[in-house]
């Protein structure tokens, strides 16, 4: 999905059924077919019940295949390429490590009584995204090649830095509640085994196997979200009442992370496509990679995938907006 993007900007309804047509066309309407496969696994996960524990099942499969060809869409090799565009990259850092921890801890307050609420809604709103984030600031107009470099970095950052954040902000004895053997071995399995997977395809020039992962992004993307939300919504429709209390917090984020974005990409002095990067960086969230980690939690933590995959649902929502929105205000700051 990363590498994409390209194709995403100049796409055209095609005109042929020959291949690159067809993924010219899948990329052009890709937030549409995003929302379409959402809606047809609530669709199966509320008439039929019964397969959510299949589907649930295959969510890990399915994620180490999104994960792996997420992570060959993301230049492992250009860490150096990124390091050197230090502006940019600095102002991207300050937005999603220092100025956006703040903004999640002031709006956990709010479900901070309830650990597993607020271990699910850290867990995502800690976590930069690093895959359609790519998509989505290109089709605004944004600089996606300039935040594509940054992406390795920005990743490290939060493997590194989530785990002390949510220390700070759950208390110490978060991690005497979690199974650290069982989230370790997700962590390895679902993000570390694809992401060295990713690092040895691009070190060896696979040139054939990035194509094809770059071409068939779209359709895997359609079939991760099928399958969470086949699996996972008939338990948030169950469990609306506490979920309610998470929905304006998901709301709020992107409402808050869009005007203090503009303002710190103004402060670093950021050209208009790149600050429209900056902004969609702080706004968008990671949740289909941590969302492996919410799954292995224990089960009193059970209800903190649901809070992630919600996650999820509202912010392709506001992504459909503001692919709309960011190019217009963006513009007007730089007049």
């Amino acid at each position: 999905m990363a590498t994409s993007c390209s194709t995403t900007c100049s796409a055209k309804l095609p005109g042929t059924m020959n291949p690159s047509a067809i993924i010219q066309w899948w990329d052009r309407h890709q937030i549409l077919l995003y929302l379409t496969a959402i809606l047809a696994g609530a669709v199966v996960g509320l008439t039929r019940p019964q397969v959510a524990p299949g589907a649930e099942a295959s969510i890990n499969p399915v994620l180490m295949v999104l994960l792996y060809a997420t992570f060959l869409g993301i230049p492992l090799t250009r860490l150096g390429e990124a390091a050197r565009d230090i502006r940019f990259l600095g102002t991207v850092l300050v937005l999603n490590f220092l100025v956006a921890p703040i903004v999640v801890f002031g709006l956990s307050r709010v479900i901070a009584h309830d650990q597993v609420l607020l271990v699910g809604v850290l867990l995502v709103l800690l976590a930069p995204c690093i895959d359609y984030v790519i998509v989505f600031t290109g089709l605004a107009g944004g600089d996606h090649t300039r935040l594509l470099a940054a992406t390795p970095l920005l990743m490290l950052a939060q493997i590194v830095l989530i785990p002390v954040y949510m220390g700070l902000m759950v208390g110490p004895g978060l991690f005497r509640v979690i199974d650290l053997a069982a989230f370790g071995e997700a962590f390895l399995l679902l993000i570390v085994l694809p992401l060295l997977l990713a690092a040895a395809t691009q070190a060896l020039h696979a040139v054939r196997i990035m194509a094809l992962a770059e071409g068939l992004m779209v359709p895997v993307m359609m079939l991760t979200l099928t399958v969470v939300v086949t699996s996972q919504v008939d338990a948030v429709s169950h469990q609306m009442g506490q979920l309610l209390q998470v929905i304006p917090l998901y709301i709020a984020f992107p409402l808050i992370m869009v005007p203090v974005g503009m303002g710190v990409a103004k402060l670093g002095g950021q050209p208009p496509a790149a600050a429209r990067a900056v902004v969609f960086s702080g706004a968008t969230r990671n949740s289909l990679v941590v969302l492996p980690l919410a799954l292995a939690l224990p089960p009193a933590f059970g209800l903190a995938a649901v809070v992630v995959v919600t996650q999820t649902l509202v912010e392709l929502i506001f992504m459909v907006i503001l692919v709309r929105l960011i190019p217009r205000l963006i513009t007007q700051k730089a007049r």
